[in-house]
């Protein structure tokens, strides 16, 4: 017995263009949970650069996850080094600021958690795609 499978390519779904480098960034506000408070708190993109900072803004998919946690730990070892050199870390995800407090508390994240549950700011930057790998 043959089969033949076909695959087509829709143009809807592809990724959203990312940005070139030296282009600007765009300014976004999210709530976030933030070091040091209990409630949390908004986090706009430009009053950070406006303070004078440079931004290391990163998007992982889900919190708590093996992945996902080595890169937060990740930045959280180093976050002296970067802080030394004007650098702000800034994580983003889709995940809920109660899960996103979790994930700080248990694995003593000392920088700030962002939340896109609507992915707006994901989609801005070009950093989503739906899953593609194994029909998931």
């Amino acid at each position: 017995m043959m089969g033949i499978m076909t695959t087509t390519v829709d143009s809807s779904d592809s990724m959203p263009e990312r940005l070139q480098e030296g282009s600007a960034a765009p300014d976004f506000t999210l709530p976030a949970v933030i070091p040091g408070f209990t409630e949390s708190r908004s986090i706009n993109l430009s009053d950070v650069l406006d303070a004078g900072r440079r931004v290391v803004l990163y998007f992982y998919p889900a919190a708590m996850t093996p992945g996902c946690t080595t890169e937060a730990c990740d930045f959280r070892d180093n976050l002296a080094r970067l802080a030394s050199k004007n650098v702000t870390v800034l994580g983003v995800s889709k995940d809920s600021l109660d899960k996103l407090r979790k994930f700080a508390q248990r694995d003593h994240l000392t920088f700030p958690l962002l939340s896109d549950p609507d992915l707006t700011v994901h989609k801005l930057y070009g950093a989503y795609g739906e899953k593609k790998l194994y029909g998931k």
